[in-house]
């Protein structure tokens, strides 16, 4: 693939620059000599053949857990005919564990980041030589945010960003929608006003599937591997008008730091399955996994109360599209004004947890 050519023959053209005493230096330096990833000397080459540039197939298996995920988000309809329409949008949107979807999203944004080539061939320098390489993956290891002075780790950063921004806003703005619709249908369709059938069931399958287990998506997996060498194909449907984008200011959100973290790791050849433990402890960002969670409790508390179709119609919107949404734009450090103002129309003024029911502006869709 010419993308992976360009990025080694970046990459190995820096490695003459090295001597014996890089190497020594390196590894007898204290961590606060050493404490970003941009102090780093080029290596001695030990190896004139550089390791494969890849990801254990477990993280891009929940990679494409994710990406599934948000297809399917994106794909649900702001118009509704009936009650049962409404109730299998309700059962897609809300069927995700939340540790297991941030993880995923994390794992994809590793491959968004190894889009980059000059952060792929940045970290490169350093993968030829084993004692170098093996001792700059433990500092990474060790804290995800090391690598986040290397050169091009802002532009990679900002790929990430503009990533979840993309489908936290998709998400946001079709939540705002569907609660807007709300009110309209309660106005217009009969129907909408009959109660939800079998609340307690419905109420008791949503907590069902957001704790069962994501399965991988075979065709995801298989995009997501072919993209972890570079892929224009790939950028152009994930990064549609991004992929030139300019370096993001730091500091970076741990998200962000740990997606680059386990894209570093993959461009050095320490990314597979034999890393795997140390891969699934870069995976876990419990802020944004908070995050998630009161979303996923602010829906349970939205049901509980929500008697006509309406309301649930309200709850899709609210909490299962638009703050999962907004959870994800914020775990990569993105508040933008349209985020915002799909979040902000009709939303609560208390949380339901403080009143034990959803109180919003103004008045509820059945005008109580």
């Amino acid at each position: 693939m010419m993308w992976k050519r360009s990025v080694d023959r970046l990459a190995v053209s820096v490695l003459g620059l090295a001597s014996a005493l890089s190497v020594l230096a390196l590894v007898a330096a204290e961590p606060a000599v050493a404490a970003r990833a941009d102090n780093l000397p080029p290596p001695v080459v030990d190896n004139p053949t550089l390791p494969r540039v890849g990801l254990s197939p477990r993280v891009l298996e929940m990679a494409s857990e994710y990406r599934s995920y948000m297809r399917r988000a994106a794909k649900v309809s702001t118009h509704f005919d009936s009650g049962q329409a409404i109730e299998s949008s309700l059962a897609e949107v809300e069927a995700y564990e939340p540790q297991q979807l941030i993880r995923g999203a994390v794992a994809y944004g590793a491959v968004i980041a190894l889009q980059d080539p000059a952060f792929v061939a940045g970290v490169r320098v350093y993968a030829a030589n084993a004692a170098i390489r093996r001792d700059f993956a433990d500092r990474i290891i060790a804290d995800p945010n090391y690598i986040t002075g290397m050169p091009g780790a802002a532009t990679a950063a900002n790929m990430i960003m503009s990533a979840m921004s993309q489908h936290g806003q998709k998400m946001a703005v079709l939540g705002g929608q569907i609660r807007a619709q709300a009110y309209e249908v309660q106005r217009a369709q009969p129907w909408s006003k009959t109660f939800v059938a079998d609340r307690d069931g419905r109420l008791a399958r949503a907590k069902t599937v957001s704790t069962a287990a994501m399965t991988p998506v075979p065709d995801d997996v298989r995009d997501l591997t072919a993209a972890v060498g570079g892929s224009d194909d790939f950028i152009a449907a994930e990064l549609p008008g991004a992929a030139g984008t300019e370096p993001a200011n730091p500091p970076f959100t741990p998200f962000v730091a740990r997606s680059l973290a386990i894209a570093a790791l993959a461009s050095l050849g320490e990314g597979g399955e034999e890393n795997e433990t140390a891969l699934e402890s870069l995976l876990n960002d419990t802020t944004a996994g908070f995050c998630l969670n009161m979303s996923k409790l602010n829906l349970y508390q939205c049901l509980a109360v929500a008697k006509p179709y309406y309301e649930d119609m309200f709850c899709l919107g609210l909490h299962a599209l638009a703050d999962t949404g907004q959870c994800i734009a914020k775990a990569a450090g993105v508040t933008t004004a349209s985020i915002e103002a799909a979040t902000s129309v009709m939303a609560p003024t208390a949380t339901p947890a403080a009143h034990g029911r959803t109180a919003r502006k103004g008045h509820r869709p059945d005008g109580q």
